[in-house]
């Protein structure tokens, strides 16, 4: 250190009547535990005039220059400087600050400033009910007081003291300590100079005097991992989505077309940034004729492997594949390509990096503080305290923020399961019950319906989908209305329906002289379809893990496995509650999906021996989207037991056949028969029993055509009905039924 540089811990004090730095202050300051720096540093009035007191750790000198004016400070020692100024008011004034390599810093004091947080914002932080937190903490470049700058602003009830440390004080937050605004918990700097790109992090002093370095809990953007911190941003994406804005809720998703394209973002074309496949993904659904794309956790996480699922930054979107603006290019390419967008949202735990929220101010903060309760069984991670308000609003928020700041039409909520029970994945002796004595999570049950209730006020339009197991009572019912069980609503628009994916995939997978013994397994799905409001889910869960990929997971050889796998997709189309179909599946892609090199492409090169195996399926989801969209009975009586009637359901006859028929109604009646028959030989004249009043039934859809690779069995010509009864109905038509294949016929 050169001569006359004072680093901090150097001896110097104030004495009586000096401006100086009394010696108690100058004790926390050093040791980062000062409440509110700016009543000590900074320009004050004085007795005599006005003192002028900086803590620029390592400087050589600092000069106070005002209008007239210009002064050296004195060295008190220790990094602290002061002046006091023969003025009865406080100037307006700049700091001039040189260091070792004789350069002069000029730059505003960062202590001459009010605060930026009003009355307002400190109680509906305190109450919880700060729905748009993102505004009020974290980074905020912003202009205070006329002078550009950045606020820094953090909730660490626990915490002695917080200092802002980033590239801008060379990663040294001992000149930087922020002020506490009462018992709000929250902590606030503005920093003159520091503007977007600036990189930052918060030295925390925990209640036991040791420190700790935490990236911020609503940091809008990151490093990009494994680096860890947060970065100042301010956004400045123009928006071109408005009529899609505007229409979005034009009619109740329940009750329009619902076809989803479930996709990781980092693997669907590995490379790619958000900008570049904004250049390929709207087109390719737009396509393939899905109406919304669905993308796995984009909220920033440090392990891939995790596939987002494990959320360190919940408020800015990963750093992977570019900055947020380029992920609002990117769906906002998907709204003017007509697709909406759905995130998956990841509110039940986060892990336990120590520069992350674990233990964030020294004490359980965002966990709560019985470790039983803490702890996530499954997965190695903690779980939010949904009892303690202010952790609520931060994750209310973050589910407001993604929807008005990145005009996300959805929220598909992860692991709700595991929310809803104190005893999820727990043993006797794991868990305490709660006030009733019973298992639920009350904590996280009024959450869960906070938040639903929140976005569904702000958000027009947005949709909220649970992936939720169990049978929990009102998933998808309106919060305010109790059920049996005593219990709100939890207000969801939408829920996976976990039972029909599990029971049609362990249905198809039996060989087809078996499926006879498993045919209830295709129907029990109708007993509760009504229930709640169901996604058909074929997800990324269901293709890795040494689980198969869909086409792998049905028996028999090449054509039989791909003639299963279509006739499967055309099913679950036809079947009540929208459709979700994960990347890869859309061609029959044979091999398991990897995080790692993502979709198998190659397997639509022309060059392939085959290519046309895997184009075919292809074809056939983009026909069942384009036939799907243009009839209502598929889509706008969902919810309504109305829109459905079976032909061949759980009966004898269908499970000896391995054939299911139904009628799906729109809301004037029109009707589609949908038949599908997993049974891979030709039934010739097979009678089913139809409505009256249709005078002939055309084919528009078969799965076994030729086009998609199936052996060209269908009816080209109108099949016109007999006055012959069958399966209660007082008409008929026969019909011939192609193997492994379903088949779509509407009146003519």
């Amino acid at each position: 250190m050169g001569r006359g540089a004072r680093g901090p811990g150097a001896v110097g004090a104030g004495t009586a009547g000096s401006p100086a730095v009394r010696d108690s202050d100058r004790a926390r300051l050093l040791n980062g535990t000062h409440h509110d720096p700016h009543s000590v540093l900074g320009a004050h009035p004085v007795a005599g005039g006005v003192a002028v007191r900086a803590f620029r750790p390592y400087a050589r000198s600092v000069t106070v220059v005002a209008d007239g004016l210009r002064a050296d400070l004195h060295d008190d020692g220790g990094g602290f400087f002061s002046l006091l100024l023969p003025l009865r008011d406080v100037p307006a004034y700049r700091l001039e600050v040189r260091y070792e390599d004789a350069a002069v810093h000029r730059t505003e004091d960062a202590y001459r400033f009010l605060p930026v947080l009003g009355a307002l914002d400190l109680h509906l932080i305190q109450e919880g009910r700060h729905e748009q937190l993102w505004r009020a903490l974290g980074a905020e470049p912003m202009t205070h007081q006329g002078v550009r700058g950045t606020r820094f602003s953090v909730w660490a009830p626990n915490a002695r003291g917080v200092r802002v440390a980033g590239g801008f004080n060379v990663w040294d937050g001992t000149g930087y300590p922020m002020r506490s605004l009462g018992s709000s918990g929250v902590w606030e700097l503005f920093v003159p100079g520091v503007g977007a790109g600036e990189l930052y992090k918060f030295e925390i002093t925990r209640p036991d005097g040791s420190r700790t370095l935490r990236a911020d809990p609503m940091a809008r953007r990151t490093e990009v991992p494994p680096a860890t911190a947060s970065i100042v941003d301010a956004s400045h994406h123009v928006w071109d989505d408005d009529d899609w804005l505007a229409h979005r809720a034009d009619v109740p998703v329940h009750e329009a077309p619902f076809s989803v394209y479930e996709v990781h973002l980092p693997s669907w074309r590995p490379g790619l940034t958000y900008r570049q496949l904004a250049d390929q993904l709207p087109a390719y659904c737009k396509d393939l004729g899905f109406t919304h794309v669905e993308l796995m956790p984009v909220a920033e996480h440090p392990f891939g492997g995790s596939w987002g699922y494990q959320v360190t930054g919940c408020y800015a979107p990963t750093a992977r594949l570019g900055t947020p603006d380029d992920f609002k290019y990117l769906v906002d390419a998907l709204h003017r390509a007509g697709i909406g967008v759905l995130m998956d949202w990841v509110p039940a735990h986060f892990p336990r990096d120590d520069w992350a929220l674990a233990e964030f101010d020294g004490r359980p903060l965002y966990e709560p503080a019985d470790p039983r309760r803490a702890a996530h069984p499954d997965w190695g991670t903690l779980e939010f305290d949904f009892g303690r308000r202010e952790v609520r609003n931060f994750l209310v928020a973050n589910a407001v923020y993604w929807c008005e700041e990145f005009h996300i039409d959805g929220l598909r909520v992860d692991a709700v399961a595991s929310m809803l029970y104190l005893d999820y994945s727990r043993g006797p002796g794991q868990w305490t019950p709660n006030e009733h004595g019973g298992r639920e999570n009350l904590d996280a049950v009024a959450f869960l319906q906070e938040m639903n209730a929140t976005v569904y006020r702000r958000c027009p339009g947005v949709v909220t989908v649970a992936e939720e197991s169990t049978a929990w009572d009102g998933v998808t019912r309106p919060t305010h209305h109790r059920g049996p069980s005593g219990f709100g609503g939890l207000g969801f628009g939408l829920k996976w329906n976990m039972g029909w994916m599990h029971d049609s995939l362990e249905y198809v997978q039996h060989e087809p002289v078996h499926r006879r013994y498993h045919h209830h397994e295709m129907t029990f799905s109708m007993v509760y379809a009504y229930s709640e409001n169901y996604v058909l889910p074929i997800s990324h869960d269901e293709v890795v893990h040494g689980k198969r990929s869909l086409v792998s997971k049905m028996p028999g050889d090449w054509w039989q496995r791909r003639a299963n796998h279509r006739a499967y997709l055309a099913f679950m189309w036809a079947h009540p509650g929208k459709q979700l179909l994960f990347m890869g599946q859309e061609f029959a892609q044979g091999a398991e999906w990897s995080e790692a090199h993502g979709p198998d492409w190659w397997l639509l090169d022309p060059a392939y021996g085959a290519e046309p195996d895997h184009r075919g399926v292809r074809d056939l989801v983009r026909d069942l989207n384009t036939g799907y969209r243009a009839t209502p009975a598929l889509w706008q009586r969902d919810t309504d037991p109305a829109g459905f009637q079976w032909i061949i359901g759980d009966t004898p006859e269908g499970a000896a056949d391995n054939v299911l028929a139904f009628l799906r109604l729109d809301a004037e009646g029109a009707p589609l028969l949908a038949v599908s028959h997993f049974s891979p030989v030709v039934r010739h004249g097979y009678r089913l029993g139809v409505p009256d009043g249709v005078p002939a039934w055309r084919e528009i859809l078969n799965t076994d055509a030729a086009r998609y690779g199936g052996s060209g069995v269908g009816h080209p010509r109108p099949v016109e009905p007999e006055p012959q009864g069958r399966h209660g109905r007082p008409a008929s038509i026969r019909l011939t039924l192609p193997p492994l294949a379903t088949v779509w016929l509407r009146p003519a």
